[in-house]
């Protein structure tokens, strides 16, 4: 590296011969720490330079993902939302810092994600990305279920799914379309199909233990809409499993992002994006900040029921649409930044593949941690949750079935999702489960 001083491979464990020694430059003397009475001075300099280098990355990594970026200055608010709680019995003020706490990391985890992209490409990007970010729902689930909050899992869970589908994907269109209206944003149609299937799929099997139970129609009332609950939770869990052998396997050449094929690149050839971080430290960054979003969460539901009392809101709401817009937010901010850097099947995958992933996953995932709680969790959603997600499905399915997006698509998404939000600020819910 510098002048006047001899270069040396670090990671090379030989060592050349020099000339006084009597041997040729084309010789090479293998070194191994046991066999020599004395350790060559190299070998100490190259192990002390590994170590200073890591120790530099580490630091690097660490103002990257916690320092730099702006939205860090509400890393804070997580902290004293767990300082309030302990200190303080006000539960409103614990549910808002745990918000704010909780949006920077969400943030940050998509960040890691991101980089982690890199690495694995667009597909096994985004279902990182989605699994990160349901790690929070299906930690919540566990806790509340835990406490007999059946209810509050329900609602917790259905509202990732509506959070995702209109909040999310419409914010990355419009967001996507205002910074390149110039030009037709495209992603894979064949994504978009087979996701659309499976989440009509997840609503025959919220449907049917639903209108059993509404129309009365049981063999035996009660324990007939729990039995359907659980040998169908079964049923999709095997058809999630199939689904990501299917998508990461069978049909991978099909499920590349339309970036690879060289279209975007031809225009942009100055924007080649390279990882700030290894993939190693992604991966770390990932966990460490998922348990860190996973605390907070157990804090903020803890203050569910205060903060409803205090602010004078329905469980309901706060369950069904402030909830997951905190959960989802680390769906939320990748998805809009995929979608800004014309990175749509990403985007398609973080917002769509979190939805497939909490409907045929998490939610009969929560069904069978249940079962073996004792715990009579079931997919009987209500009337009223269901016929909800049908309408919000059949309305994002054919938003998705050309297979083009624009500012105008994310807007109307947005708009469906300001008119789902007031219907579940107005319903009364009625059900007698324990909150």
């Amino acid at each position: 590296m510098g002048s006047g001083e001899e270069s040396f491979d670090l990671e090379s464990d030989e060592v050349p011969l020099s000339s006084s020694h009597g041997a040729s430059k084309m010789e090479t003397l293998h070194y191994e720490a046991p066999h020599n009475h004395i350790a060559s001075p190299r070998a100490f300099v190259s192990t002390r330079l590994l170590r200073k280098m890591r120790q530099i990355s580490v630091l690097r990594s660490i103002y990257i993902v916690l320092i730099k970026a702006k939205i860090n200055v509400l890393l804070p608010f997580g902290p004293l939302a767990i300082l309030l709680h302990h200190v303080t019995g006000k539960h409103a003020w614990v549910f808002f810092f745990s918000l704010l706490g909780i949006i920077p990391l969400a943030e940050r985890l998509g960040y890691a994600t991101e980089q982690l992209s890199f690495y694995t490409g667009p597909t096994v990007g985004g279902l990182l990305n989605a699994t990160f970010g349901n790690a929070t729902e299906m930690i919540i689930s566990i806790y509340a279920l835990k406490n007999d909050m059946i209810r509050v899992v329900k609602q917790s869970l259905l509202g990732s799914i509506l959070s995702n589908m209109l909040l999310v994907l419409g914010c990355a269109f419009f967001s996507g379309g205002i910074i390149h209206h110039k030009k037709v944003q495209v992603f894979n149609k064949a994504t978009a199909i087979v996701n659309s299937g499976l989440l009509l799929m997840a609503v025959m099997g919220l449907l049917f233990p639903a209108v059993l139970h509404f129309t009365r129609t049981e063999v035996h009332f009660g324990k007939s809409e729990l039995a359907l609950s659980r040998f169908s939770s079964c049923i999709m869990l095997v058809a999630y499993a199939s689904y990501l052998f299917f998508q990461l396997k069978s049909e991978r050449s099909s499920y590349t992002s339309i970036d690879e094929e060289g279209e975007n690149n031809a225009e942009d050839p100055d924007e080649e994006e390279a990882p700030e971080i290894t993939h190693w430290e992604a991966i770390g960054w990932l966990a460490i900040l998922t348990i860190w979003i996973s605390v907070l969460s157990g804090y903020l539901v803890d203050a569910i029921e205060g903060a409803s009392d205090t602010l004078n809101m329905p469980v309901a709401f706060i369950s069904v649409i402030l909830l997951p817009i905190v959960g989802n937010a680390a769906e939320h901010a990748s998805a809009i930044m995929f979608a800004m850097k014309d990175k749509l099947d990403i985007s398609l995958g973080v917002a769509i593949g979190s939805s497939t992933q909490i409907s045929m996953f998490v939610i009969p995932f929560c069904v069978v941690v249940g079962w073996f709680m004792g715990k009579d969790m079931d997919l009987n959603f209500q009337l009223f949750e269901t016929a909800t997600l049908f309408i919000t499905v059949l309305v994002v399915a054919f938003m998705l079935q050309e297979g083009t997006s624009n500012y105008f698509k994310g807007l109307m998404l947005i708009l469906c999702y300001l008119i789902v939000a007031a219907s579940f600020f107005v319903h009364n819910d009625q059900s007698n489960d324990k909150l």
